[in-house]
């Protein structure tokens, strides 16, 4: 069994609790509160420049040119075509260019994308794809999902965004980090593949906590 197989089995569990979540359903059935999408996209946008920043670490960190040029070709499409959509929607929502660029980080998003960032500086390549990789295959699958429901695609305010991540450019950067993981994974110890195994499980789990926050509307305790 490859390695991403047995993660994918394995944590099931937490993984349909993504899918599962109230924020996603909404997007899918079309029912959620704008607000809540709007807070979302912002606090989406500062995770996405943290992001950006794993994959230039992943360039960084891989030992031969065609690898570091797919970590700098994902690091230019989030960059340049993942968050130009999140800058439509800005518009859309009435979010001007200040906002985004003002905004400050929820807590969830500050500990996620410290968290990743370091397991990505500190650790191996196979420690930054694990960090990195339930993010992209997460969403790839959601899209896909959403994608499936009549109308959620055509949606005049969700359909942007089932539309991008359902799609075959999104699914082959998925894919493209599910392979890489597989790749770097074969011949590792037992007690390797249970600390990628670890990493693994604490994203997935931030990725539930920010579909949480945002539907919650989370900033910090005290805060207007």
């Amino acid at each position: 069994m490859k390695f991403s197989e047995r993660l994918h089995k394995k944590l099931q569990p937490i993984w349909r609790q993504n899918h599962n979540h109230p924020f996603v359903k909404g997007i899918g059935d079309g029912t959620l509160d704008q607000r809540k999408f709007r807070f979302y996209m912002i606090q989406d946008y500062l995770y996405l420049i943290d992001y950006s920043k794993v994959f230039a670490l992943g360039a960084v960190k891989a030992n031969d040119v065609e690898t570091m040029g797919k970590f700098a070709s994902l690091l230019n499409s989030t960059l340049n075509f993942e968050m130009s959509l999140h800058r439509q929607y800005a518009a859309r929502f009435g979010i001007s260019e200040e906002e985004l660029e003002q905004a400050k980080p929820s807590p969830i998003t500050l500990a996620y994308t410290h968290y990743m960032l370091h397991a990505s500086q500190n650790g191996t390549l196979a420690e930054l794809i694990s960090a990195l990789l339930p993010c992209a295959w997460s969403y790839w699958e959601i899209g896909k999902e959403l994608n499936e429901i009549p109308g959620a695609s055509e949606h005049e305010l969700y359909g942007d965004w089932v539309k991008m991540y359902s799609s075959k450019e999104f699914g082959e950067l998925a894919t493209w980090c599910i392979e890489l993981l597989d790749e770097h994974t074969t011949g590792k110890s037992e007690k390797e593949l249970a600390r990628l195994e670890e990493i693994f499980l604490n994203t997935t789990r931030y990725e539930y906590m920010f579909w949480d926050m945002a539907y919650n509307e989370q900033m910090w305790p005290g805060d207007e």
